[in-house]
């Protein structure tokens, strides 16, 4: 079926040989404008869903002026860890996501789009690289 809790033959091959047990947790920050409520959605879901809970601070949603107000209100009852910001005019890519990041409480800064799936292990190799 597919969806936002679709599951998707998604790995594909990674047999990993590095520990990835003492990794520091990550804030992943999404920015959007007028994204559509679906996609925005599903890019939060997977994101919960594929990360392991205790690799993952927070997830900062930086609304950049959107035009559906109650966009924001409806992804922060999800998940306790969502925080959302709204920008009061707009500010742009760049500066969004500075605010998020102004804003994080992990050591590490995740920048993701706002239309994407998160896939299964993207998290980890991403953390165990940065601790190298």
């Amino acid at each position: 079926s597919s969806g936002i809790n679709a599951e998707w033959p998604l790995r594909r091959g990674l047999n990993h040989k590095e520990d990835w047990s003492n990794l520091p947790a990550t804030s992943v920050i999404m920015t959007f404008y007028n994204e559509a409520r679906s996609a925005l959605l599903r890019s939060v879901t997977s994101v919960l869903k594929r990360t392991p809970p205790h690799l993952l601070a927070d997830i900062i949603l930086v609304d950049d002026c959107s035009d559906d107000l109650d966009l924001g209100r409806l992804l922060r009852g999800l998940d306790p860890k969502i925080k959302v910001l709204r920008n009061i005019e707009r500010q742009g890519l760049v500066r969004s996501r500075i605010y998020g990041a102004l804003n994080a409480a992990g050591p590490i800064l995740t920048f993701l789009d706002s239309h994407i799936e998160c896939n299964v292990d993207l998290i980890e190799p991403l953390l165990y690289q940065l601790t190298q």
